[in-house]
């Protein structure tokens, strides 16, 4: 089988040949009174204007550009079932809203859904004329609370410091997805390549249509298009089963790993048949790697890797937090690589999944980071952990993602050092987040105040190559509070202390040319070679760390008025690719 690939399809890591896109032109206005519900918008959207989905009404790409806030906001549009597909169940699915959607189709509300960042669905078979024109109608509530998850949202009606315009309403593809009233909702595939083995956690959805018992299920998995495991089984209420994946074609390790250098992917068939008649066909992939710690090391199977990351938020200059396209996301992508990263710390954002599928794809290993909150009180506490925690199982079976990062520089636990209720909570999403997925690291705090963290991560924005080198001579003074790594934060929240974690620098650099309005961090550079100058004595300063075992740099483009990428917002290198790689790759 040859790897499925449809491009624009909005989940490529489980494929259905039958769906539909309702990206592009949908009715929309504002409703600041929020009078909408009470004159029964639901039904006709009256007054409406245009948008383009999924660009939100602050960006120019939705042809409004409209950046101040409005708290509620309303989409309406048509959709007919393709003839094909009208005797089958019909799954409205949103890729990401911000913030809170409730959704109607013909005037019934089929659901609602609050959180920006991940996916949800509904089924609406039952709302829907199948032989008719049908009207999907989305209500969109936001708000400027600081309690609500929002990464790098503003909240006042300015942009300041590093937070930028915010985001509000569908800013992901919105698609209808046609399948049998028995089908397989999803697995969740865990290698274990010590064993060289795949676990499959099956979860079939309206089995209770059939007669028990009568379902059967093949999975097939396939390596570089030949066939490597075939088997078939009896759906049960609950069905896993482990995969052995031994076999000649993958080498002389007879498993073939994922790997930045070699990312390879074995590509999957599940079809889900009642008789002789098959009810469902999915197509999907997964790659065996491990990601581990070992005496101050990060492993990646089982093999110390450095892991030369590059800080990269998702910004736009005229679609903001949504990728223009998925060729868009590729290009970012190939001009990390370009530049001798081998890795991504996707911040305050989770990406597109076509980010995440490429990633896969290409090798590219990801740090996937949750959006903060701004205060701390229970209703955050909530929102925080159900939103986390709905994230982290969507995306499990991405190879690419490699380390968890729910919290940042102590933002919304702003009191970490010694408050003991905020620290219970980030070892309470530690936790947490372990109990749904074991098989990745887990960053708690990302910057400084660690309680808990399977790493060490320090932000360190400091200039001077010989300064930095000096400030991390001395490990122990560093690692147990004796002093403040970076002049102003210790690396632990008081009461916890070093177990010998991989210590890695996850946040450095930031520089920023003269010439940009805007700003950086430190001191603007003048030229090309002044920059690359001071880039390549932090960067030595690192590598040279006897006990650091790796880096981010900020960052990968400028984000509004944020001018310290490697690259302008536009994508435009503001260095020679190849001579930012040559530091990198510089041992």
């Amino acid at each position: 089988m040859e790897h499925k690939y449809i491009a624009g399809y909005p989940r490529p890591q489980w494929v259905r040949e039958a769906w539909l896109s309702l990206d592009g032109a949908w009715n929309f206005r504002f409703d600041d009174n929020k009078q909408g519900v009470a004159k029964e918008w639901y039904k006709t959207l009256p007054d409406a204007r245009n948008i383009i989905v999924p660009f939100t009404y602050e960006t120019k790409a939705s042809g409004i550009g409209e950046e101040s806030h409005h708290s509620c906001i309303w989409y309406e549009r048509s959709f007919t079932v393709p003839e094909h597909n009208r005797q089958q169940h019909v799954i409205l699915h949103f890729q990401a809203v911000d913030y809170k959607a409730t959704v109607w189709v013909n005037g019934v509300q089929v659901g609602t859904h609050e959180g920006g960042y991940a996916a949800f669905s509904f089924d609406i078979t039952n709302s829907i004329a199948p032989d008719g024109e049908n009207i999907v109608t989305v209500q969109v509530e936001d708000s400027l609370s600081r309690t609500q998850p929002r990464g790098k949202q503003r909240w006042i009606n300015d942009n300041f410091g590093c937070w930028y315009v915010q985001t509000t309403g569908i800013w992901q593809s919105v698609w209808l997805e046609f399948v049998e009233p028995t089908y397989v909702e999803k697995v969740r595939m865990t290698p274990d390549i010590d064993a060289g083995t795949i676990s499959f956690d099956y979860y079939i959805q309206g089995s209770e249509h059939v007669e028990p018992n009568s379902l059967q299920l093949t999975a097939k998995i396939w390596l570089q298009g030949k066939l490597v495991r075939q088997c078939t089984h009896i759906v049960e209420e609950e069905l896993s089963h482990t995969y052995e994946l031994s076999s000649s074609q993958a080498g002389e390790w007879q498993v073939a790993l994922w790997h930045p250098q070699h990312p390879n992917l074995y590509d999957v068939e599940i079809i889900l048949c009642y008789e002789d008649t098959v009810l469902d066909h999915v197509y999907s992939y997964f790659g065996m790697r491990k990601i581990s710690t070992y005496e101050g090391n990060v492993l990646l199977n089982n093999v110390p890797i450095e892991q030369r990351l590059i800080l990269d938020q998702g910004y736009w200059t005229d679609t903001h937090l949504t990728p223009p396209s998925e060729q868009a996301l590729i290009e970012d992508i190939d001009q990390t690589l370009a530049m001798g990263f081998n890795g991504v710390r996707k911040h305050q954002k989770v990406e597109d999944p076509r980010y995440m599928y490429w990633c896969d794809r290409k090798g590219v290993l990801l740090w996937s980071e949750m959006a903060s909150t701004y205060q701390f009180n229970e209703r955050a506490v909530t929102t925080f952990t159900e939103q986390w925690l709905e994230i982290v199982e969507q995306h499990y079976n991405h190879p690419c993602i490699v380390t968890w990062v729910p919290f940042n520089e102590s933002w919304g636990i702003a009191n970490i050092l010694t408050s003991r209720k905020q620290q219970k909570f980030t070892e309470g999403i530690y936790h947490l987040t372990k109990a749904i997925d074991d098989t990745r690291l887990v960053i708690v705090n990302d910057g400084w105040e660690h309680t808990i963290s399977d790493i060490i991560t320090l932000h360190d924005y400091e200039e001077n190559g010989e300064s930095f080198a000096e400030r991390y001579s001395d490990k122990e003074a560093l690692l147990s509070n004796k002093i403040s790594f970076n002049g102003h934060k210790f690396a632990f929240a008081q009461g916890y202390a070093y177990k010998g974690q991989p210590v890695i620098i996850s946040e450095y650099g930031g520089i920023a040319f003269t010439d940009e309005k805007g700003w950086g961090y430190g001191n603007q550079v003048a030229t090309e070679q002044e920059f690359l100058d001071r880039y390549k004595r932090m960067t030595q300063a690192i590598k040279q760390s006897p006990y650091i075992s790796g880096y981010c740099y900020t960052q990968i483009t400028d984000v509004q008025q944020e001018v310290n990428g490697l690259l302008k917002e536009n994508r435009k290198p503001k260095l020679p690719l190849e001579a930012v790689k040559a530091i990198n790759l510089d041992k």
